[in-house]
């Protein structure tokens, strides 16, 4: 009699977890970054004033720096459901194409505090569209992220 055949197995799927804190900030970096996620879209200065941070529905956006919500809103169609926070008297930082917003105009907020969670109102994709503006005029987030720029 021929030995009995082991059962088929599955393959096991796996599911990336979904991030659960802030990426870690670069040391001497005057903001930290404010999604996990690969970078999709980089400043130009003319049609994009920001970056892109590519994610999925639901993924935690974080405060870059400590400050004060000053905007929640969807006035602007083209940036879909954002925040914006004031750093001072010198930076806001903006977050758009967001999902669900979870904090409140005129509240304080601590770097790395979840502010929302990414979206896609506004685009056509699930991104977070990232602004840093310095006495109003947007510059590039990227040296301010990786400890190039004050």
């Amino acid at each position: 009699m021929p030995p009995p055949r082991a059962a088929a197995v599955e393959p096991a799927i796996v599911v990336p977890a979904r991030p659960s804190g802030p990426p870690a900030r670069v040391p001497g970096a005057s903001f930290a970054r404010p999604a996990q996620g690969a970078l999709i879209a980089r400043f130009d200065g003319r049609l994009n004033p920001g970056i892109d941070i590519r994610g999925n529905l639901g993924d935690p956006v974080f405060a870059s720096r400590e400050g004060r919500v000053v905007v929640v809103s969807s006035a602007l169609p083209a940036y879909g459901t954002m925040v914006v926070l004031k750093h001072g008297d010198t930076f806001i930082t903006a977050y758009a194409h967001l999902d669900k917003v979870i904090v409140k105009e005129n509240e304080m907020v601590r770097e790395g505090q979840q502010i929302a969670e990414m979206g896609r109102s506004g685009s056509d994709q699930v991104k977070l569209h990232f602004e840093i503006r310095k006495m109003g005029t947007a510059v590039d987030p990227e040296p301010y992220l990786q400890g190039l720029a004050q």
